[in-house]
């Protein structure tokens, strides 16, 4: 907040992260107010519900043998390519739900990138020490050697997979451009705004001048003041 100027968005990724919005009083003679928030933990943890089939923890000799006791000659007898389609998609089904688990489908960006494979026990080190040190329970100067080390073995370990994937790109090809990919990934586009008469903007412009009033007003004090163009040639 700042001279009468509410900041009311905060933008997040998800909807129902933050709530409870307080303002805190300012920071020394700023004019500059503090504002307090609280990150919903249900929400921050939710994830998909999507199930997939594990087919790890499949039982193939019960599968085989479901499938094997069903009479199939009497079971598609007289029947045509349709209806015996049908019965076989039956049987198969439900030896599936017996044998078959099924778990939480992830999505493609909880996937550990290549270098935290081998580096799991100093990244989990670092977050025990961090919890310590929040507790009182690690000295300070113990949890910034803790962090500077793990930093360190995780730069070299990027740097060594980069150096590989670039080494064996004649032979590896898939790999490299895998991962060049996923460095150019980038976040999905803003959703639609509301203006000032209530109308919603998709266009990227639009949206772009929608923005520029808020924080305009938020920083001036003024309900809708223009305090910086927004050119064509700007790629947002």
């Amino acid at each position: 907040m700042r001279r009468g100027a509410m900041l009311d968005l905060i933008v997040t990724n998800k909807e129902g992260l933050v709530g409870d919005g307080k303002l805190k009083g300012s920071l020394g003679c700023s004019d500059h107010e503090r504002v307090e928030f609280k990150s919903l933990r249900a929400a921050r943890r939710a994830c998909s519900k999507l199930t997939t089939l594990d087919f790890r923890r499949t039982d193939f000799g019960l599968f085989m043998d479901l499938l094997g006791r069903v009479p199939w000659d009497k079971a598609l007898e007289g029947r045509g390519a349709q209806d015996s389609w049908l019965i076989f998609k039956h049987h198969l089904l439900q030896a599936q739900e017996y044998c078959i688990p099924k778990k939480r489908k992830s999505g493609e960006n909880t996937k550990r990138p290549l270098w935290m494979k081998e580096l799991l026990g100093k990244v989990r080190h670092k977050k025990e020490a961090y919890r310590g040190w929040k507790q009182g329970q690690v000295a300070w100067e113990e949890y910034r050697e803790t962090v500077r080390a793990a930093r360190d073995r995780v730069r070299k370990a990027k740097a060594l997979i980069e150096i590989n994937l670039a080494r064996d790109v004649k032979d590896n090809k898939k790999s490299f451009y895998r991962y060049v990919s996923g460095k150019r990934r980038t976040r999905e586009n803003m959703g639609p705004l509301q203006n000032e008469t209530g109308d919603l903007v998709t266009q990227d412009m639009e949206k772009a001048e929608v923005l520029n009033d808020f924080f305009a007003s938020v920083f001036t004090g003024k309900s809708l003041s223009h305090t910086a163009q927004v050119t064509e040639s700007r790629d947002w």
